[in-house]
């Protein structure tokens, strides 16, 4: 079982969101590079406007999630939901509300297209949750 639950951590989320734009920049910043390895067809998400590239490993037990974007805000939007997500049980993934999302007014501060990509990022790391969580039953 993962030390934070995903509700903590977007309780965590919720607390720090203020400036939007410059903190999706400042959190895109922060997020390691992705190995060149993974910047492959297979690994970009459809639906985005922008490329981001979405890595998902299952590390003892809980899925680890590493990604890319040639756009900061964008890349910023996956590092948040890494934030959030990675480093869980594909089960707990798979169960999430991820309300944080709606509680910081993430998407009324997107355009229509990232709005779009936010819930095509989502839907791949629930869809990684959801295949590694059949395997396991």
């Amino acid at each position: 079982m993962s030390t934070s639950s995903i509700n903590a951590l977007q309780e965590e989320v919720i607390e720090e969101f203020s400036a939007f734009d410059q903190m999706l920049i400042d959190l895109g910043n922060e997020l390691p590079p992705l190995d060149a390895k993974y910047k492959v067809e297979s690994n970009l998400i459809e639906g985005c406007q922008s490329r981001v590239w979405l890595q998902c490993d299952l590390q003892d037990g809980l899925l680890v999630f590493t990604a890319d974007s040639d756009a900061l805000i964008t890349k910023g939007i996956i590092a948040l939901l890494i934030r959030v997500l990675s480093n869980h049980t594909p089960a707990e993934i798979v169960a999430s509300n991820l309300h944080f999302i709606d509680a910081i007014g993430l998407k009324d501060h997107l355009s229509p297209t990232r709005s779009n990509g936010l819930l095509s990022m989502v839907k791949q790391i629930k869809a990684y949750a959801l295949g590694y969580a059949a395997k396991q039953q």
